[in-house]
């Protein structure tokens, strides 16, 4: 007897507003590190991350909450007040991860850290509405709350094998407004969500955020200082030799998905560079509909 067809959905794509994505966010280690990130754009602004005190900076695990986040938003609608809101259970569904109270705790972590921890810009970030750099602080989410299950749905728990810690809750999320005003005017860069959930180095993912701001800038090369990419990234490695040890298998994975045509680091005299070759945009990246992740 053949088997059923699984369930498949058209290819996904995740709208990301441009200029957060040309500025680093999420370490990519998730290390109890809370020194701020500092970076100068080429254009002598100036970007700081802060996270609120007593907690770190956001990292690997954050980065996927983001991207996730960034994608109900759009599917919602992109609704004019910023607000979303899902259950905790389906949101881990929809980022494949398995479902249990670690992850729960994860998750409520992550929320509430996109929440508090601080963007500073000076010059650095661009708001598309206004036309010029942005002076100020803001946050990627504006408000969170999460709430406990209804008694009534706590009773359909049982039926989920993986849901084995505490009651999992609803949440509603506020994507902040500088954000919602950048995507709001097509300052945005766009990726393919199954090509992102594919590569399974959280290099790897910053990486095809910022070969897709590329792309979004014209580029199909792309040529990078090596000390530049680390401030990009962020990598906290200092030494070239480091540096590439980490990248060479983030290169690896972009090349077997097509992101990247080629990767080659080479010495220039005294600096490194990273030229990149884009692939094709077009992803064949159709995955397989999980049950109850669309809540």
């Amino acid at each position: 007897m053949n088997a059923p067809p699984r369930r498949r959905i058209a290819p996904r794509r995740v709208t990301l507003d441009r200029s957060l994505e040309e500025l680093p966010l999420f370490r990519l280690a998730d290390s109890p590190d809370d020194a701020p990130v500092v970076y100068t754009t080429d254009r002598g602004g100036r970007w700081r991350v802060l996270p609120t005190p007593g907690d770190r900076l956001p990292g690997t695990f954050d980065q996927d909450v983001y991207v996730e986040l960034m994608r109900r938003y759009q599917e919602a609608g992109s609704p004019p007040d910023g607000a979303i809101a899902f259950t905790l259970h389906a949101f881990l569904h929809s980022m494949g991860r398995r479902v249990d109270g670690r992850t729960y705790e994860q998750l409520r972590a992550a929320l509430f850290r996109l929440e508090r921890t601080v963007l500073e810009s000076t010059g650095a970030y661009h708001r598309a509405d206004a036309g010029t750099p942005f002076d100020g602080q803001f946050t990627l989410l504006s408000a969170v709350s999460i709430e406990r299950r209804r008694a009534a749905d706590r009773n359909q728990l049982a039926l989920f094998d993986t849901a084995t810690g505490p009651e999992p809750g609803e949440a509603r999320a506020v994507v902040s407004p500088p954000l919602r005003a950048n995507i709001a005017a097509h300052h945005v860069v766009t990726l393919s969500l199954g090509r992102y959930l594919a590569l399974e180095s959280p290099v790897a993912r910053r990486l095809y955020r910022l070969l897709e701001l590329a792309r979004a800038e014209g580029r199909l090369v792309w040529r990078v200082s090596l000390d530049r990419l680390k401030e990009m990234l962020p990598l906290a490695q200092r030494y070239p030799s480091h540096l590439q040890r980490v990248l060479q298998p983030a290169h690896e994975l972009l090349i077997a998905s097509g992101i990247l045509r080629s990767a080659a680091v080479h010495q220039d005299r005294r600096r490194w560079h990273v030229d990149y070759v884009l692939g094709s945009r077009l992803p064949a990246d159709e995955i397989p509909q999980t049950d109850g992740a669309r809540s």
